[in-house]
């Protein structure tokens, strides 16, 4: 039972990451400008978070330094919030970062799990 409430927590955190990339690619598209800058910034802005995300913050990342895994995290889900909160969706900002929040409490990685149980 432990195994399965901590898969459903790593979907949730997953799902929570993809759904931070969208509200930066949301945001990015309906910032003001020329069609040009809002397609760099709907584009680039989320490829960014999802590098930096893949590099430090990810569970098989490449570099592996708590503190900044913690800081992409807070960069990431901060920066959707903020996002989802100019486009005028709160209710989204709140549940957005709520389900960061919970799933990085409640979840832990697979591996540990799986000794653990």
């Amino acid at each position: 039972m432990a195994q399965a409430w901590n898969w459903t927590w790593l979907t949730v955190a997953f799902l929570a990451e993809l759904a931070a990339l969208v509200a930066l690619g949301v945001w990015g598209w309906s910032a003001g400008g020329p069609t040009a800058v809002r397609l760099l910034l709907a584009v680039g802005v989320p490829a960014v978070a999802a590098v930096l995300w893949g590099v430090f913050a990810a569970p098989r990342s490449v570099v592996h330094v708590p503190a900044l895994a913690v800081v992409v995290k807070v960069a990431v889900f901060g920066g959707a919030g903020l996002a989802l909160l100019a486009l005028g969706r709160p209710g989204l900002a709140l549940g957005l970062v709520a389900a960061a929040a919970l799933s990085a409490v409640l979840s832990g990685s697979p591996a540990v799990s799986a000794a653990s149980g």
